[in-house]
């Protein structure tokens, strides 16, 4: 009798408890890692060069329409305003580049105005986007 109380079935589980953590915390780390690009909001036809150069990945877009319109992270600004929405985007993720994406129609003066903006807000470092041939 004592060998059939050592038969008993014993319950076969498996404690998922350290696979749910390791997945938790990879979960984490994936967040935690991750650049999430901010992009103006608009398509626009940018002007086609030989020389262009990848950069590296920007937290800040701005995109200049040819009919004047300024957008930033998927809204419209005034140019007045650029510098103040740029000040906040900084404070949420600090960036030391800026990516303005004008149209090949695109007053040249009011990039310069966008320009000036920008480095008002305290960012020297600004590329303008241009498709590669």
């Amino acid at each position: 009798m004592a060998r059939k109380r050592f038969r008993e079935e014993e319950d076969a589980t498996i404690d998922m408890t350290p696979m749910l953590d390791i997945v938790f915390i990879m979960l984490i780390f994936f967040i935690v890692t991750t650049s999430f690009v901010k992009e103006a909001g608009i398509d626009v036809t940018k002007p086609e060069s030989d020389q262009a150069q990848k950069k590296p990945s920007a937290n800040i877009f701005i995109a200049i329409r040819e009919n004047g319109e300024v957008w930033m992270d998927k809204r419209m600004v005034d140019v007045e305003r650029v510098a103040a929405n740029i000040e906040r985007l900084l404070a949420e993720q600090p960036t030391d580049l800026v990516v303005i994406q004008a149209d090949k129609e695109a007053r040249h003066g009011l990039v310069v105005d966008v320009m000036d903006q920008i480095k008002e807000a305290g960012i020297d470092n600004i590329s303008i986007a241009a498709e590669d041939d």
